[in-house]
């Protein structure tokens, strides 16, 4: 009667058990080649890097220094605006005209209202600065 129950015990045994094999899914580790293009779009997919031309590379001398010169007077309209605004002074509505750049100050009820258009390529900006 033992033996019996052991054989019905290993029978059991015998029938659930099953083997465990891994795999691997990159290919550079032994899994299928045809893995292979599937991993690399997904891993470019999820690239946060992704190469960033420089603005000026493609800009002759005479051009990069213009958008330099463009640059340093919109930065200190842009002290002089915030300078007034939160300094002594008091800073006047008007419009301002720098290159391409077209500047609106407007007072109102919401606070100082900055509107800025680059008439080139039609591009708007509105800066809202509260009383």
């Amino acid at each position: 009667m033992k033996t019996l129950l052991i054989y019905l015990f290993c029978g059991i045994g015998l029938i659930f058990g099953q083997q465990f094999v891994y795999k691997p899914i990159n290919p550079a580790f032994g899994g299928d080649t045809f893995n292979y293009q599937w991993l690399l779009s997904s891993a470019s997919a999820q690239n946060q890097f992704k190469g960033t031309t420089n603005p000026y590379g493609s800009l002759s001398t005479l051009d990069s220094f213009t958008e330099s010169l463009n640059r340093q007077l919109l930065s200190q309209l842009s002290q002089k605006l915030f300078g007034d605004q939160f300094g002594t002074g008091n800073l006047k509505p008007g419009n301002y005209t720098f290159g391409s750049m077209y500047i609106q100050v407007t007072q109102s009820d919401k606070g100082l209202i900055v509107r800025i258009l680059n008439t080139s390529t039609g591009e708007q900006s509105e800066i809202i600065i509260p009383n």
